[in-house]
């Protein structure tokens, strides 16, 4: 379980972190046919929560990683 919340989180927090600074998510929402998403999704108030989420719970999975061993 350890390792699956730290890959969940590494993993999102890449995703979040490609979104927030490279043009990748209208590309992608575009080539995937929703790009009517584009306006709601690809918007700091909603990437930069997100992106703030899955770092605390890469630290938290981290830190029992930490303290279990």
């Amino acid at each position: 379980m350890r390792e699956k919340l730290l890959a969940f989180g590494l993993g999102g927090s890449t995703v979040a972190a490609v979104c927030c600074f490279t043009p990748l998510l209208p590309w992608l929402l575009g080539a995937l046919g929703f790009s009517g998403l584009i306006g709601y999704v690809y918007a700091d108030a909603l990437l930069f929560p997100t992106l703030a989420g899955f770092l605390l719970l890469t630290g938290f999975a981290l830190w029992r990683r930490r303290n279990r061993n």
